[in-house]
């Protein structure tokens, strides 16, 4: 835009340019796009939402509407408090934990130092070691069980939490180490060249200075390792006998079998059982996101 001095010998106002239609609609869409895109994302919303629901509604049914249509009819606590006193979900709940949190505490550190090794160090058998990785993910869950049963049978490990921590740990180490090299590939090799200067040791380096840039991996790996045992069903069904010492997966099945049906206190585990996933999403979620906002901000 030029100026005019002519006549007052100073610059004229700026007046800024009109919008062009083609600007005006750069951006925006029309009334009918904009409800279409509403009603699609309401929709998913309540598909999304609809089975949750309905669990959580179920569990507050008495068991003669247990299986009727009707959303609230007759609201008690009677199922979860036939949970708490009358079943062994306590036990249950406890074994899961247990279970779930060694699981994922060494499948983390197991993973995260073997993704970092790979990542790193130019080893021999480094790339069969790798491809092993990737091709224990091929094989099914199924046709590992009897041979994994007859393993832990001459172990000694059948019946026992151990026993189901190393299951667990052959399924997600191998996944998460790949997806730990990932991450630790985009970390500059310089941070280790610095840390090395400073007199810090390989695992000091990884400990101290690279650990702490790898949140995003960590918390994803945590996650996965988490989930892995907290809602796996075969190898715990297989592996577990006696009602004490059943996980949480194994427990449900104990509510619906070829004569009886309790769909109330079935319901009613399901909704404390996803309670602790919920809250380790939301904060392995939290870490994940501070994690990448602090490295995309880093100069």
């Amino acid at each position: 835009m030029t100026t005019d001095t002519s006549t007052t010998g100073s610059p004229a106002p700026r007046t800024p340019a009109a919008r062009t239609p083609a600007a005006r609609g750069r951006g925006s869409r029309s009334p009918l796009a904009s409800a279409g895109l509403h009603l699609t994302l309401l929709a998913a919303s309540v598909i999304a939402v609809f089975p949750v629901l309905w669990i959580l509604l179920t569990s507050l049914k008495p068991a003669q509407h247990a299986i009727t249509t009707d959303f609230v009819k007759e609201p008690t606590l009677g199922n979860y408090r036939y949970l708490l006193e009358s079943s062994h979900f306590l036990s249950w709940f406890g074994n899961s934990v247990l279970v779930a949190g060694v699981t994922t505490v060494l499948g983390v550190f197991i993973a995260a130092t073997t993704g970092y090794a790979v990542s790193r160090f130019k080893f021999p058998g480094m790339k069969p070691l790798m491809w092993t990785l990737l091709i224990t993910q091929m094989f099914p869950m199924a046709i590992l069980i009897v041979p994994l049963y007859n393993l832990m049978g001459d172990l000694g490990l059948l019946n026992q939490p151990v026993g189901l921590i190393i299951t667990y740990l052959t399924i997600a180490v191998p996944f998460c180490a790949w997806m730990m090299k990932g991450f630790f590939d985009t970390i500059p090799v310089e941070i280790d060249e610095s840390g090395r200067v400073d007199g810090l040791n390989p695992f000091g380096t990884f400990w101290r200075l690279i650990l702490p840039l790898a949140k995003p991996g960590l918390a994803v790996t945590g996650f996965y390792a988490f989930i892995t045992a907290w809602g796996e069903v075969a190898y715990a069904s297989a592996f577990m006998v006696g009602e004490e010492n059943l996980t949480l997966a194994g427990g449900l099945q104990t509510f619906v079998t070829q004569y009886t049906s309790n769909w109330g206190a079935m319901s009613a585990a399901s909704v404390l059982i996803a309670i602790p996933a919920a809250i380790f999403f939301v904060f392995a979620q939290r870490h994940l996101v501070a994690g990448m906002t602090a490295g995309a901000t880093k100069g």
